[in-house]
């Protein structure tokens, strides 16, 4: 962050890996594991707080590719409280990507490899999930504050889903 290195806990997942089960919630605080995202091609998309401008632009670009990925589910997972996720979504609109809440117990970052030790939230990075939860895309963004490359996931998940 800003230079500064930190520890992320958990594995780092390759392509070709399979994908791990977590358990997360989701806006009417109901539990979702890997089973519960269903069959569809994924794209997670994983953001430290809606509340930030990357974060922000990053989930309303996904939202917006959304309607171009037939067969591609999109979900955000982050450490915001599902009321908060809820809140965000209303404000700017943001309907067609699903939010999931990593906040009780960090399953997804200890899982995925994206949560960071000392702040506890989660990095910034983008998994793509293929019908068989089979990991196709893998991008752990480098400084928290830069954007992830959205062609490349889009890509990837449009070549999964093919």
């Amino acid at each position: 962050m800003k230079g500064n290195p930190l520890t992320l806990l958990g594995p780092e997942l390759k392509p070709g890996d399979p994908t791990p089960d977590f358990s997360v919630v989701d806006g009417s605080l109901a539990g979702v594991n890997l089973e519960g995202t269903g069959n569809n091609v994924r794209i997670f998309s994983v953001v430290p707080s809606l509340d930030t401008p990357v974060c922000d632009l990053q989930t309303k670009k996904f939202n917006e590719a959304a309607n171009s990925l037939p067969g591609v589910d999109i979900l955000t997972v982050s450490m915001d409280l599902p009321f908060a996720q809820k809140r965000w979504c209303g404000a700017f609109g943001v309907d067609r990507v699903k939010m999931l809440s990593d906040h009780r117990d960090g399953s997804f970052g200890l899982a995925f490899g994206t949560l960071i030790k000392d702040l506890r939230i989660e990095c910034r990075a983008i998994f793509v999930v293929d019908q068989n939860n089979v990991v196709r895309h893998v991008e752990y963004v480098k400084e928290v504050a830069e954007h992830p490359d959205y062609d490349a996931a889009l890509a990837a998940a449009k070549a999964a889903a093919a």
